[in-house]
């Protein structure tokens, strides 16, 4: 019919998941997010993550993300290896928002700094993004922001401060191109624009530079999510050095002790019946 709207088919088989293979019993309230990324991990970072849990069972490996659902201190946590870059996090987390009950989304991976006084190692937790990549612009316009849940990012400064891991909170930049766009020369091929791209950004206080954090943000603020992000340094632009492997454990840890503190907070909230939690609910510890 003349005028009529026409979309192609969404990614089910009757109203199954597809791309993911879950179902909300296969799903806890937690999700974290990570990259096949061998910058960081050998094997598959799913199954890193998993290891680290008190118990875990793979829900299912469609070649596109491996998933993981298991317990850390008895809090149910789901942890899903994607490709790299936002279109990958994008297609995962539509997944996740359609067949699963899941209402928190975390980052879990690695990043540059374009800073000195950040080191190699150096967690990073992400207070917003900046948005250089491109998947979410065909969700809203540019001048949207891409902002963290405020209960996930200081639970992940909580857990970071007990645990004595050196991080860092402010503005992370998530591009599409980790080669040209983030000023690295390909066969010795760098524009002008691409070349002034480390100083730019540097003069701007961005703590760090990766490729999913802003997409899983505005996303988790369009659809009504918290989102979370804490990346690893694994390279440095300043000191010129790069160490695959570093902060790994360390944004493991922290990523699932944080979870664990925000389900403690979850629950004075239930408890108080309240939407936002507040510092002064929080019980100091001795």
């Amino acid at each position: 019919m003349p005028g009529e709207t026409v979309t192609p088919p969404l990614f089910d088989d009757k109203g199954k998941s597809v791309m993911a293979r879950i179902t909300p019993d296969d799903v806890g309230r937690y999700v974290i997010l990570s990259v096949h990324d061998p910058l960081g991990y050998e094997q598959d970072v799913a199954e890193v993550i998993a290891g680290y849990m008190d118990e875990a069972r793979l829900i299912a490996d469609t070649h596109m993300f491996v998933t993981y659902t298991g317990t850390y201190h008895g809090v149910p946590i789901t942890v899903c290896s994607t490709g790299s870059g936002a279109p990958e996090t994008e297609i995962a987390m539509v997944e996740f928002f359609r067949f699963s009950n899941a209402d928190t989304f975390i980052r879990a991976g690695t990043s540059g700094t374009y800073l000195e006084d950040i080191d190699v190692g150096d967690l990073v937790i992400a207070a917003g993004a900046v948005r250089d990549e491109g998947t979410s612009a065909a969700y809203v316009v540019p001048t949207y922001p891409a902002i963290a849940n405020h209960e996930v990012m200081l639970a992940m400064a909580e857990a970071a401060h007990a645990l004595q891991i050196p991080y860092h909170v402010g503005i992370t930049r998530s591009t599409d191109s980790c080669q040209a766009g983030q000023g690295r020369p390909v066969l010795d091929y760098l524009q002008e624009d691409s070349a002034r791209i480390p100083e730019y950004w540097k003069k701007v206080g961005i703590k760090n530079f990766e490729r999913e954090t802003s997409i899983i943000y505005v996303l988790c603020s369009l659809f009504g999510f918290r989102g979370g992000a804490v990346n690893a340094v694994v390279n440095s632009t300043p000191k010129g050095n790069l160490e695959v492997g570093a902060g790994s454990d360390s944004v493991f840890r922290t990523v699932l002790e944080g979870i664990r503190i925000l389900a403690e907070w979850d629950a004075i909230k239930e408890r108080t019946g309240v939407d936002f939690l507040l510092p002064s609910m929080i019980a100091k510890r001795p």
